[in-house]
């Protein structure tokens, strides 16, 4: 967690990106996370595939069921993470579905997460309530950060429930879309972004859904600490792959 709130501290704009673990290759998790690192990006979202998504739009559905093709599991993905902090200092965060969690314990989950290095996790499907009445000790005993999502339609009431609940930053979806699903924001979502603004939360704002070029990520941060692109990457791994990774960060900023 400590990663996390150290980065959130610099005076700058934050990228972060999001990638599928497994994809385009099972043995390519590592060399992009050590790629995204020598670009100069600031936290790196892994995700954890999953067979049955809620939010994922078709770019980042299509490269889950594709790692989980290759044999891609929760078990495989430590393995390969297991010296990660030898080579990769950024902040390191894991995405996926509370399922995968539940289904390896979330004790031991959580403490293999420690082992590794694993800062923060986001697991959208995770209820609050949830999470403060059976899951928040275990979170903080491995000092783990939790990242919500909010949206659009997320009141204002629940958003400083979040906030309360926070200990990094929160995560503000775009859209009521999934990911990936349009570039560009309307001015509905202009407004969005200010009213959050004005809220004054205690934790930073980080967005996702709809960014992939610098006029996505320039708009998505005028009001926030930072933006994330995941559909975006993953399209350019699936033209490029790995060494197609310097040319895509250097565009955005």
């Amino acid at each position: 967690m400590k990663r996390i709130q150290e980065k959130l501290s610099e005076n700058k704009k934050l990228l972060s990106i999001y990638f599928t673990a497994g994809y385009p290759a099972l043995t390519d998790t590592v060399a992009i996370l050590q790629e995204l690192e020598n670009c100069g990006v600031d936290m790196v979202e892994i995700g954890l595939p999953f067979s049955d998504p809620l939010a994922d739009g078709p770019t980042i559905q299509a490269s889950s069921t594709k790692a989980l093709k290759n044999g891609m599991t929760t078990q495989l993905l430590f393995e390969q993470l297991k010296d990660i902090r030898k080579t990769v200092s950024v902040p390191l965060i894991i995405m996926g579905y509370f399922n995968p969690v539940l289904q390896y314990g979330v004790d031991a989950f959580c403490e293999k997460c420690n082992e590794i290095g694993i800062d923060g996790l986001i697991l959208p499907d995770l209820p609050l309530a949830d999470y403060k009445e059976h899951y928040q000790a275990v979170f903080e005993k491995y000092d783990l950060s939790i990242i919500f999502l909010i949206t659009p339609q997320t009141s204002e009431a629940r958003i400083r429930e979040i906030d309360k609940a926070s200990n990094t930053f929160i995560y503000m979806v775009s859209s009521a879309s999934t990911t990936g699903a349009k570039q560009g924001f309307q001015p509905e979502q202009t407004a969005y972004f200010k009213r959050i603004a004005s809220y004054k939360l205690i934790n930073p704002q980080i967005v996702g859904f709809g960014i992939g070029n610098a006029e996505t990520y320039t708009a998505a941060t005028q009001f926030t600490r930072g933006a994330i692109i995941g559909s975006a990457f993953i399209k350019m791994l699936t033209e490029a792959g790995v060494t197609g990774i310097s040319k895509f960060v250097n565009s955005i900023r």
